[in-house]
């Protein structure tokens, strides 16, 4: 199977969905050829919902193995469909667009540099992790200029080397710089990945698969 998909025409997959090492959270109008490239490279069972009545579940939906954490305006049909499988944190602040402004995995999670100190505890606490308010290549939203999983973390491009060692220091695993979709460097609009697999944006190159295997760990 393609290591590479769209959802329905648009190759910035990250946008509309989200993956964990045991679900992935896609809207219901998902096609079915994209769910089972989802449901079999990744390995996951599939959660269809949308967030807040809105189809890019990835921007508003972030989370690790203790929770997820999403939009405030997510509804209670969602939430509760969600908690079926997690704890929930809805965001109160205006800053509540969860895929966008978080970047975790289940021992650290960058935040947009934003976000307020007591919210940062808050998250800090629910999902168990150490919060870095944190830029990648001066970019604010870590959600979509990053990935990470349990064995590395692919971040925009123009990332600095600052940057690269707060992670590094927080994740205690390899951090590398990578692109998708021909170039985009907001990795996180355009790449799934889990522990057990990947999948990128339709666009993507060779190249940047390549990078993708390496920093996650699937290069044999």
């Amino acid at each position: 199977m393609d290591r590479t998909v769209s959802f329905s025409g648009d190759p910035s997959i990250g946008v509309f969905s989200r993956v964990f090492d045991d679900v992935a959270v896609i809207p219901p109008s998902a096609p079915e050829e994209y769910r089972q490239s989802v449901r079999d490279l990744l390995e996951v069972e599939i959660i269809p919902t949308t967030i807040q009545g809105s189809e890019i579940v990835g921007s508003l939906l972030t989370g690790n193995g203790r929770g997820f954490v999403v939009s405030g305006l997510a509804t209670a049909e969602e939430t509760g469909r969600l908690e079926e499988y997690r704890e929930v944190f809805k965001l109160g602040h205006t800053m509540n667009a969860a895929g966008n402004i978080i970047m975790t995995n289940d021992t650290f999670a960058a935040v947009h540099p934003d976000m307020p100190a007591s919210l940062s505890r808050e998250l800090g606490e629910f999902l168990g992790v150490k919060i870095i308010p944190l830029t990648l290549g001066g970019v604010k939203t870590v959600g979509m200029a990053g990935v990470a999983t349990r064995k590395g973390v692919l971040v925009h491009p123009r990332t600095t080397r600052n940057e690269i060692t707060a992670l590094e220091e927080a994740a205690g695993i390899p951090v590398g710089t990578g692109s998708v979709n021909m170039g985009t460097g907001l990795v996180g609009t355009g790449l799934l990945v889990n522990g057990r697999g990947y999948l990128a944006g339709l666009e993507t190159t060779g190249y940047e698969l390549g990078r993708i295997e390496d920093v996650f760990g699937f290069l044999e």
